[in-house]
């Protein structure tokens, strides 16, 4: 699949979602691709905007504003997410530019993010992201933690959709998507962004309802 276009990458990673949700007892409209174009050009990108992706993730709020203000004039629909970590002060500038954040991991970032959505009077649809294999080098809160950052973000009046999580490396994912699910689904929230480029399939079996895929769609990068 790396040596084919992205339109033939993008339909061949539909047709996979749509089979497993299927198999799952659900409609393909159910998961959101979010094809992740951090570290790739506007000319990497256009051809799957083309093809008609119009959900992308991107890590870091200063390469966004520096290449998406152009591509979302041509394609005014596209959703924009940030996937990767966000420092409280780049709140302001995420709300101002993302549709959706999917890494709320602690208090002092509900914070900012409530004043900047009161600032702004844009509502980005927010995950909170939780460290699900307990792994220091990541971002994400602690599972015990979990439930007084809901608190902090429904007082702060975030719009928070669900949880979002990055299974350790080079393991079963599963037993880490099927916790994360049950983690939601024990704290009334719906939505769970989940799964990568090598993993999105089960996580979409055990409830994913946003993946994040760069490799898969854009190829290794040369």
């Amino acid at each position: 699949m790396s040596t084919a276009h992205p339109a033939a990458r993008l339909a061949a990673i539909t047709a996979s979602i749509a089979h497993v949700t299927d198999l799952a007892g659900r409609k393909p409209e159910s998961v959101t691709l979010i094809a992740v174009s951090k570290t790739r050009s506007a000319e990497e990108i256009t051809p799957l905007l083309d093809a008609g992706q119009r959900a992308f993730g991107e890590n870091r709020v200063q390469e966004a504003q520096g290449k998406w203000p152009a591509l979302r004039e041509a394609y005014p629909d596209v959703e924009l997410h940030l996937v990767g970590q966000l420092q409280s002060n780049k709140a302001e500038d995420a709300v101002a530019l993302f549709d959706a954040i999917h890494s709320v991991d602690r208090v002092s970032l509900v914070t900012a993010l409530g004043k900047a959505i009161d600032k702004l009077g844009r509502r980005p649809t927010c995950f909170l992201q939780v460290n699900i294999g307990d792994e220091d080098q990541k971002g994400g809160c602690a599972i015990a933690a979990l439930p007084d950052l809901i608190t902090a973000a429904r007082a702060a009046d975030l719009p928070v959709a669900g949880l979002m999580a990055v299974p350790p490396a080079n393991t079963e994912a599963a037993p880490y998507f099927a916790l994360l699910a049950k983690l939601a689904r024990d704290n009334g929230l719906d939505a769970l962004s989940m799964g990568m480029s090598g993993d999105y399939e089960t996580a979409v079996m055990l409830g994913a309802t946003h993946v994040r895929v760069g490799t898969a769609l854009f190829g290794e990068r040369t």
